[in-house]
């Protein structure tokens, strides 16, 4: 039996085109006709969206600001950010958040998101929190479900956030996970 080489580490810079070519597919899977208006709109193409994603990599805010990459070989497949909570009601000293979470489309229902979530709150762990949050679209059944298989629950807390096309709003809720 050959076990499959599957992994999450550390995003490098070198990851920046990868990390940028799994959002926009995520986007396209999401927005479908809709994106590419916006995506022009706003001047966004693949090679800006990149050098983007490099110098969030290369220049994190702080130290606890983590990029973390679901590997496939050697290919990237997910992504997801990690680091203190900005909520009003969250201490950033105790409360860290999943602040993106993002598996190719057609990478999902592989293992990769499973073992994106457990890298990020293994990563939290290490950096001293004592709680995870995370925002979820509230028509976003699966990655709520997902999240709530393992282990986290809806805390209270809404928000209405403008949507990406400037066009509505998203409503959110937060789900959060004891990390001690």
């Amino acid at each position: 039996m050959v076990a499959a080489d599957v992994s999450v580490r550390i995003a490098w810079a070198a990851d920046a085109e990868a990390i940028a070519g799994v959002q926009l597919r995520a986007w396209q899977e999401r927005y479908d006709d809709r994106l590419a208006p916006l995506l022009s709109d706003r001047g966004i193409e693949p090679a800006s969206l990149a050098a983007a994603w490099h110098g969030s990599l290369t220049r994190p805010p702080e130290a606890r600001h983590r990029a973390l990459v679901a590997l496939e070989r050697n290919r990237v497949v997910g992504f997801a950010l990690t680091g203190p909570a900005t909520d009003p009601d969250a201490d950033p000293a105790t409360d860290g958040e999943v602040a993106e979470f993002t598996v190719d489309p057609a990478e999902t229902r592989t293992g990769h998101g499973s073992r994106l979530i457990q890298a990020c709150v293994d990563t939290l762990v290490a950096d001293g929190f004592d709680r995870a949050v995370c925002w979820v679209e509230t028509t976003d059944d699966a990655f709520r479900a997902f999240l709530e298989s393992a282990g986290w629950a809806p805390d209270g807390a809404a928000r209405e956030l403008a949507d990406e096309a400037g066009t509505g709003t998203v409503k959110q809720v937060r789900l959060h996970t004891a990390l001690a």
